[in-house]
Parts: structure tokens; sequence; C-alpha cells
């Protein structure tokens, strides 16, 4: 029996139907020697250029943050152990007894109630107010670049440079109480920095008119990320103009208004430079406008108590870390981990 035979290139020219009984396929084609060196696994190596990278680039920062915002934590939370007047190592160890002082004093009361006054009201009155003219400005109109700067303004002053001027002006004799005089509005002339009943609604005037700049920027800025589409859809359905901003934009510029809020609470609870600058040290605990921020200095640096300023210290970074936790746990947590992986997980 003759067994036909073919060169190579013939057989891969064949097709595989067209293979007889006769010929042998069960044997497999000879492996070449860089089909067994492709198969063989190559051993895993640290890549070193991307470690030495990383180290260039986060290395720098990350002495930064250590050496000035943990390193300074811990030697607060040390010295507010101490009885220490801030020179020489403090060796008068008291234990406990600085919190429980600052846990006792009415006036640590006082200023704490303050600091949450200024967090709702900053959350009322700059929130709406900027939405308004974030929407406004975001409609095309003359002047429009013109008017950004203006608001955008008051926002990169100094604050040195604001709370100065607005102490000038808010004087018995100042510039305000002298325009009502010369418009016949004499009658509301009023003791806009001494008054108990009045001092904390100019501060938190002051505060809306320096910082409503930075949120219409960042309502701005998330207003542009909303596609005109939904728009276009939605003012061919017939919505109206006040109805789409609450069904499309509100929602979509959720994330933005959020970490907005998280901004504002954050910076009030640890006011200190318009305050200590308006009211000084000891007339802002009169007038009602006292903060954490200036209790401490107040009875700590210019008391001479060190020790005691820092445990206050610790305890301002305590109440801003357990609300910063808190807001992103139960707030922020649907823009960190997205809406559908939470419903997923569900």
């Amino acid at each position: 029996m003759s067994v036909r035979t073919s060169s190579p290139a013939a057989l891969r020219r064949a097709p595989a139907d067209d293979v007889r009984a006769g010929d042998d396929v069960s044997s497999p084609a000879p492996r070449r020697a860089g089909d067994a060196a492709a198969s063989t696994p190559r051993p895993v190596r640290r890549d070193w250029r991307k470690i030495v990278e990383i180290a260039v680039l986060v290395g720098p920062a990350l002495v930064v943050f250590l050496g000035f915002v943990i390193f300074p934590v811990v030697m607060a939370g040390y010295y507010g152990f101490f009885r220490w007047k801030g020179y020489g190592p403090p060796t008068d160890f008291i234990g406990l007894q600085n919190y429980a002082t600052i846990f006792q004093d009415p006036t640590f009361h006082e200023a704490l109630w303050h600091n949450l006054v200024i967090v709702v009201m900053s959350l009322v009155l700059q929130g709406p107010l900027a939405l308004l003219l974030a929407l406004l400005l975001n409609r095309p109109m003359r002047g429009q670049s013109a008017i950004r700067v203006l608001i955008f303004v008051p926002y990169v002053i100094a604050e040195v440079v604001v709370g100065t001027g607005w102490s000038l002006m808010l004087q018995t004799d100042g510039a305000l109480n002298g325009l009502l005089e010369k418009i016949g509005l004499g009658a509301l002339a009023q003791d806009w920095l001494s008054n108990p009943d009045l001092a904390i609604w100019t501060l938190l005037g002051i505060i809306t008119w320096k910082y409503v700049g930075f949120a219409v920027i960042l309502f701005l800025a998330g207003l542009q990320g909303i596609p005109q589409e939904l728009t276009e859809a939605a003012q061919i359905d017939g919505a109206s103009y006040w109805q789409i901003q609450r069904r499309i934009t509100l929602p979509l510029l959720g994330p933005t208004l959020r970490i907005w809020a998280f901004l504002s609470i954050i910076g009030s609870l640890q006011l200190f430079d318009l305050v200590y600058i308006i009211w000084g040290q000891y007339i802002s605990s009169t007038a009602g406008t006292s903060t954490m921020a200036t209790y401490m200095v107040a009875n700590g640096r210019n008391a001479g108590n060190y020790g005691y300023g820092n445990a206050v210290a610790v305890v301002l970074f305590l109440i801003s870390l357990v609300v910063a936790l808190v807001y992103q746990r139960f707030v922020l947590r649907r823009d960190t981990a997205g809406a559908l992986t939470e419903r997923s997980e569900r």
C-alpha cells in the first residue's frame, strides 16, 4: 500500500476537510525554539524606576504634610497635658486638667455656640444667594465677565484689608452711619460693632460679602458641566424655567453644592482673622462674636498659658475632624462611591 506524501507547504494550503483517512495527523507539529521560550513564565521584577518616580514626586509633599500638619498636632496634644508658659521644656504635668477647664468654661461654650451659628447662617445666607447669582451669570448677558470679576474680587482681598476697612466703616461715626444720615435715614444708625444684638449679624454680613464670590465661581463651574441638551429637551417638552432648574440643574449640581457646603462648614469652625481684626481679642467676647479660635488665642498666647492654648487647639482640631468625617460618611459618600455602586451593594 503506497502512502501519498505531500510537501509542508501543500499541507498548509490544504483545507482541514481534505485530510484523508490514511494521513497521520495524530502527531503534533514540531515546536520551534521561540515558542518554548515564549511559553516559559518570565520572573516578575519590581519596577524600581516607577518606585523612584513616586518617591520623588510624593516625598516632598509627604515631608511637608508630616512636618507642618501631623507633627504640630502631636506636639499640641503633648503640651496640652502641661501647665506651660511657652519657654523651656514643659515640666508641670497636670494631665487632663486643661481639657476639663475648657469644657467647664462658659466663655468657651459661648464661643462654640457662635461658631455653630456662623456655620448654619453661612449656609443659609451664602448658598441661595450664590446659587441665584450663578444662575443669572450663566445666561448670556452684557458685561458678564466684568460682573463675575466684581463678585469674585472680595474673596481674593486679604482678610486684614477687609477687616480694617469694615471696622472703619461700621464705627459709630463711620461711613455707614454717615451715609444713613445724609439720605435722611439717621434713625437707622446703630452701633454695629459693640451692640451684642447686632454684632453677630454684622459679622455674618461681612462673611457673606467676602465669601459669596467663591461659592458663585464653584457653582458656575458646576453649571458649565451640565449638558445643554438636557435643558433643550426639557424646553421642548414644555417645562418652565424653574421646573428645569428644580428637576435638572439642582440634582446635577448636587456634588458641587455638597463640596461647597463642606468647605464652608470647616472654614466657619476655624474662623479667626476677621473677628480678631474687627473686634480684637477682648471686645469679641463682650460683643458676642467670639469663636473657638479667638478664645484659643486670648486664653492661650495672650494670657501666657501656652499649655492651655494647645489644649484648646486640640479640641478645635478634634471637633473639625469629627464634623469632617461625619459629613463625608453621610453626605459625600454618594459622590465618592457612586450611586450605582451603593445600589449594587445593597
